[in-house]
């Protein structure tokens, strides 16, 4: 089976061509196998680029712990690059079916390479009962989380997967392995979380570490990056615009005042090709 290696800010999943290969039988334990860093290819999961009756390309994502994962921002520009640069879908736009919905892309091309994408993240929720969280109230905004005796103050947002967003004045003293592993367990988030810390800085940007459900901690997310931005604009951070400074990379994050769509802009790289 052909595979290739792409990353997004340093995201990097391994894609598998089911135009050109037949589904594997066993997604969920080949991504556990292929993720593996010393013993397989490494990456934080698999993503599956196949046909779909309702869009242009579908994609199917596992993590690098064989669970599903609805949608991946960093993963959603990997693939517009992919199929546009290996002749699947020739249009600068195109649609892509997700477990999180239909997610529109606008691929900005130069001498036919895909410098930059740009995916239309969707309207954010907001409602606890829809992100899911256990919470008092219509939204989560800045309430308390207890995380074994200590208090943050956290949001809650679904970019089509849930995140748990802190801000915090000193991102680089956060133990993100120890927390983030506290917080996407905690019975407040009844099918997992993903968990951001993040810090504003004075130029306006926002810093963040992500961790990521099923995976841990990686150097970028871009639903993360997103739901970073949303939180920001909640909890009165920001406004509606922000570049997100990721360990791998930067992602230039827009929440439209009157769509309420979020848009994320970033770039994605292919790796190395292979077979397995």
């Amino acid at each position: 089976m052909k595979f290739t290696k792409m990353q997004g800010t340093g995201n990097d999943y391994i894609y598998i061509n089911c135009f050109d290969e037949a589904p594997p039988p066993n997604p969920s334990e080949l991504s556990k196998r292929l993720s593996d860093r010393h013993f397989g290819v490494g990456s934080d999961g698999v993503i599956i680029i196949s046909p779909s009756r309702v869009a242009n390309i579908k994609m199917d994502i596992y993590n690098s712990d064989g669970t599903r994962a609805e949608i991946c921002g960093n993963g959603l520009r990997c693939v517009g690059k992919y199929v546009y640069e290996r002749d699947i879908f020739k249009s600068p736009e195109l649609s892509v079916e997700t477990l999180a919905g239909l997610k529109k892309l606008y691929l900005n091309i130069s001498d036919g390479i895909v410098t930059s994408v740009r995916v239309n993240m969707g309207v954010p929720i907001l409602k606890p009962a829809e992100i899911p969280a256990i919470a008092d109230g219509d939204t989560f905004i800045n309430q308390p989380l207890d995380v074994n005796g200590t208090i943050y103050y956290a949001t809650a947002v679904s970019v089509g997967n849930p995140h748990c967003i802190i801000f915090t004045d000193s991102l680089d003293t956060i133990n993100l392995a120890k927390l983030g592993s506290e917080i996407e367990r905690s019975p407040v988030f009844p099918e997992r979380t993903n968990v951001e810390f993040a810090e504003v800085m004075d130029d306006g940007s926002i810093r963040a570490r992500v961790w990521e459900r099923g995976v841990g901690e990686t150097l970028a997310c871009g639903t993360g990056a997103s739901a970073v931005l949303v939180a920001a604009v909640l909890s009165g951070e920001c406004g509606r615009s922000a570049k997100i400074v990721l360990r791998g990379g930067e992602l230039f994050v827009e929440w439209d005042e009157q769509t309420g769509e979020v848009y994320m802009t970033g770039g994605a790289e292919f790796v190395f090709d292979g077979n397995i």
